[in-house]
């Protein structure tokens, strides 16, 4: 079978956004994520597309369901919007949308791919016309975008950490991951005046101090 591609009214999916629709056609680095498909998305049939690098990445549905569930409870009832700095192919932003906590979320994602993967996903899950979406890097979004709306907004943050390379490390450094370590974060998104929710390892590495006052760490394994 040929994998399957889409286009909608404004854009045209490029072929790095992909559906598989059998082992054979996955690239053999991947393959393992590919039988977990049904996890990653419950929906994965009705023709879900992801790009190769976010097979590895994306938050599998019970953790994302999970996890906005817990943001969910711990939120100030005074924070009614949700921004999504890391949304990648949609896993999380999805979870979040589906959810009647949220007046609206605002989805930011820095590979154009990725976001358009994004977008089609939500609409396989009814909840795109709850999400606002922006393509850019997200210090600089929320920066010259949301800045009014934060102090009415709880910011979630599951970075890049870096692949399935991972695994080879006995700890997650949250303080030097790259492309963003936590302190970056932390300071950027203090100066919006936003409250910070972090998804990360669960084998992550923090050094807790008063810069973590009134945020929130979570562990994979702590959800999962």
């Amino acid at each position: 079978m040929a994998i399957q591609t889409c286009s909608t009214r404004d854009e045209v999916t490029p072929n790095t956004c992909k559906h598989y629709n059998s082992v054979e056609e996955v690239p053999q680095d991947i393959r393992k994520y590919y039988h977990q498909r049904y996890t990653l998305f419950s929906k994965y049939d009705d023709g879900i597309l992801v790009t190769d690098d976010a097979w590895f990445g994306v938050t599998p549905e019970p953790v994302a369901n999970k996890l906005a569930e817990h943001i969910s409870d711990g939120a100030p009832i005074s924070k009614a919007i949700l921004i999504d700095c890391f949304a990648g192919i949609g896993g999380n932003t999805i979870a979040f949308a589906r959810s009647s906590r949220w007046k609206r979320i605002y989805a930011i994602e820095k590979d154009e791919d990725a976001i358009i993967c994004a977008k089609h996903n939500a609409k396989l899950y009814g909840v795109d016309h709850r999400i606002s979406w922006f393509h850019g890097d997200c210090f600089q979004v929320v920066k010259d975008e949301l800045t009014p709306l934060a102090q009415y907004s709880v910011v979630f943050a599951s970075p890049p950490w870096g692949g399935p390379g991972y695994s080879t490390d006995a700890t997650f450094d949250l303080t030097t991951m790259r492309p963003y370590s936590l302190r970056e974060m932390l300071q950027s998104f203090r100066q919006a005046q936003a409250r910070l929710f972090v998804y990360t390892l669960g084998f992550s590495a923090l050094d807790t101090d008063d810069e973590m006052h009134d945020h929130r760490v979570f562990g994979a394994e702590r959800l999962s």
